[in-house]
This record gives structure tokens, C-alpha cells and sequence, in this order.
């Protein structure tokens, strides 16, 4: 977080299970928990997946490598993931070679 207010695009999927968890709860957010039920439920998922070296942040560099991987620009993943740096964004970027290759030809 920033500290911006932004609009984030979403798939059709992502809004069809935000649509369908706010139409189950009369709450304003669609997943009510607070921060340290969420922390104690990640640390019983990264045990029972045998994952302790997972951190619930790495989630978000394999989320913007799959979106260079699926041929967005860096304009559209930084509006996706809040990069106003394409520095910073590149941090978080680990393409691979093979993937390059097929497209280069």
C-alpha cells in the first residue's frame, strides 16, 4: 500500500467470487477477518502444504512474472500491481528465458 486510491482491473472470474462473497455477508468487506486470523490461518496452510520457507509476499512476484508471462505490458501490470516505479516493478519480475525464446522465434 501507498497510500493512493487506485482502480485495480480485474478478471471476470476475480469479480464473479468478490460478487458472490459480498452477496453471502452484509459486511463491507467481502472477507471479514482480521489481520491475525488471516496470519494464523497462512501459517496452518504453509504447514500442512510442507511450504515454511513461503511468505505470503512471494505470492505477489509470481503473480506479476505470470502477467509479463502472459504478454501485458509493463503500463498494464504496474496498474495491476501498483508499481509507480518500473524499477521496483522489475524487482518483482523473474521471466524466463525459455518463455523469451518462443517469442523471439
Amino acid at each position: 500500500m501507498n497510500g493512493t486510491n487506485r482502480e485495480v482491473p480485474l478478471s471476470t472470474k476475480a469479480v464473479q467470487v468478490l460478487s458472490n462473497q459480498r452477496s453471502r455477508q452484509d459486511t463491507p468487506t467481502p472477507f471479514p477477518v482480521n489481520a491475525n486470523a488471516f496470519r494464523l490461518a497462512w501459517e496452518r496452510l504453509r504447514k500442512r502444504a510442507d511450504l515454511c520457507d513461503l511468505r505470503f509476499h512471494d505470492l505477489r512476484h509470481e503473480a506479476i512474472s505470470r502477467f509479463f508471462e502472459m504478454g501485458l505490458s509493463i503500463p498494464e501490470v504496474a496498474v495491476i500491481s501498483g508499481h509507480r516505479d518500473a524499477r521496483m516493478l522489475f524487482r518483482y519480475t523473474h521471466l524466463r528465458a525459455e518463455n523469451i525464446i518462443v517469442k523471439l522465434g
